[in-house]
């Protein structure tokens, strides 16, 4: 078996078998608690590593989207056969151009999200990020600066990293199929989305919430107008429209 196979496979039993770590705001399983008002973060002991917490969790993102690339697309799966360490060598490289020959809807919607999705492992395990008392504080945009840097570093090891698409997939192989314009628009497109995503959340989902006690109707709003949310929360095990301090009734 390919050396590559082997080490996409082995990603994926690895983190498949890891327990889901236990984040600041996870709700309980049963109908009861979710009925429990949740206290909010802030009111909480921090986590015992925002480090640790945010890097298992943002494995569990990688082996999500890897598994999606050698699922769907023939041209990875294509390049698992050869020489491991000599294709990843010869992927790295400094890219001379800025696009990727990705279309456009991958660089600029879907990165930006995975990036934004990232950066929400960060701040679910950063004690008092979603305190809705920060509003747009000074202490609310540090947060979200270093839920970018995060989304930064996450999107550096996507591309080059050693579970990357250069290691896994041998994007970079061909100078075409690399350029700056991940690295740019990821993290700058991750901070950008998650801002747009915390006021969505605050002034519309939470009004619609006031309109409706459908719980069907609560949770498809805030799945669907918070997708990189939605996805965080699913890779970090909770339910996908979870909130903090905001049990679903």
């Amino acid at each position: 078996m390919p050396l590559k196979t082997i080490v996409a496979t082995a990603l994926a039993f690895t983190l498949s078998f890891t327990a889901p770590t236990t984040t600041v705001y996870a709700q309980a399983a049963s109908h009861e608690s979710q009925r429990t008002p949740i206290p909010d973060p802030s009111e909480r002991a921090p986590a015992p590593s925002t480090w640790k917490g945010a890097f298992a969790d943002s494995l569990r993102l990688l082996l999500v989207e890897h598994s999606t690339r050698v699922l769907f697309q023939g041209k990875t799966r294509r390049e698992l056969s050869g020489n491991f360490f000599g294709d990843y060598r010869r992927s790295l490289r400094i890219p001379d151009t800025w696009g990727d020959g990705d279309r456009w809807a991958v660089n600029y919607v879907g990165h930006p999200l995975q990036g934004a999705a990232s950066g929400f492992i960060w701040l679910d395990h950063e004690d008092g990020s979603h305190n809705p008392e920060l509003g747009f504080s000074k202490q609310y945009w540090a947060s979200r600066g270093r839920a970018t840097a995060w989304a930064a570093l996450y999107s550096l090891q996507f591309e080059v990293g050693p579970f990357s698409e250069a290691s896994i997939g041998n994007v970079g192989l061909r100078p075409n199929t690399t350029g700056w314009v991940d690295h740019i628009v990821t993290p700058a497109g991750a901070l950008g989305v998650m801002v747009v995503e915390d006021a969505i959340d605050r002034y519309l989902i939470v009004r619609i919430e006031s309109w409706t006690g459908n719980s069907v109707i609560r949770a498809i709003a805030r799945m669907s107008l918070n997708p990189s949310r939605t996805l965080s929360n699913g890779v970090q095990g909770r339910m996908p429209w979870s909130r903090a301090g905001r049990p679903l009734r």
